[in-house]
């Protein structure tokens, strides 16, 4: 579970605030900062196994993008910020951030190819507030990685079952398509990404 700490702040007040080298993660959702729990070892896992094969993909097919150890993804809304699990930069167009060197905030849409949300608990911020957020900004391709079928079942359907949802921007709303059991992620950002969806899950 998610706990707040503070009273509703901006964006930049949370910046200003955010510990250097902490033990925790923080992100601002709706002017309250949240501490993010640690993530279960499977959670863990998963989200690293991710960046190991888009990773892979990088740097065979000398991508110019990059995954950060730490960013700050600042959406539309002044009052909100997100550490995504994993996010894939698009290091061309870094140089337009106005506040990437200084503080690894990132403000606009176009400097990210993909987003990755492992689900916890707290799995309406990411079907939810997280995916419209993303939306907005522009952000081209978000995953929804919901190993244990936590979704609602307006998401994943009845009965639930572990899938991974792929949010891809089309005429400037999100297309959804979803992937279960031996099913291939298909990715625009990684179209020759051979991955399946239980060997994502298995991890």
């Amino acid at each position: 579970m998610t706990q707040a700490i503070r009273k509703p702040i901006s964006f930049d007040e949370f910046v200003a605030w955010y510990p250097e080298n902490g033990v925790y993660k923080y992100e601002l959702h709706n002017g309250k900062i949240v501490e993010m729990p640690l993530g279960t070892g499977t959670h863990s896992n998963i989200t690293g196994f991710i960046s190991l094969k888009l990773g892979v993909q990088i740097d065979g097919y000398e991508l110019p993008y990059s995954i950060p150890g730490d960013c700050l993804l600042k959406p539309l809304d002044h009052n909100s910020g997100y550490q995504p699990d994993v996010i894939v930069l698009d290091k061309e167009e870094l140089n337009k951030e106005p506040r990437w060197q200084k503080e690894s905030v990132i403000t606009l849409g176009s400097s990210v190819q993909l987003v990755v949300e492992v689900v916890s608990t707290n799995w309406q911020n990411d079907y939810l507030k997280k995916a419209g957020d993303y939306e907005l900004m522009g952000i081209p391709e978000y995953w929804i990685v919901d190993y244990l079928g936590l979704g609602g079942r307006r998401f994943i359907g009845t009965p639930k079952s572990p899938t991974l949802s792929v949010y891809q921007m089309v005429d400037g709303e999100y297309e959804v398509r979803q992937f279960q059991g031996d099913d291939r992620v298909e990715s625009w950002a990684f179209p020759d990404l051979q991955l399946t969806v239980k060997q994502i899950f298995e991890n």
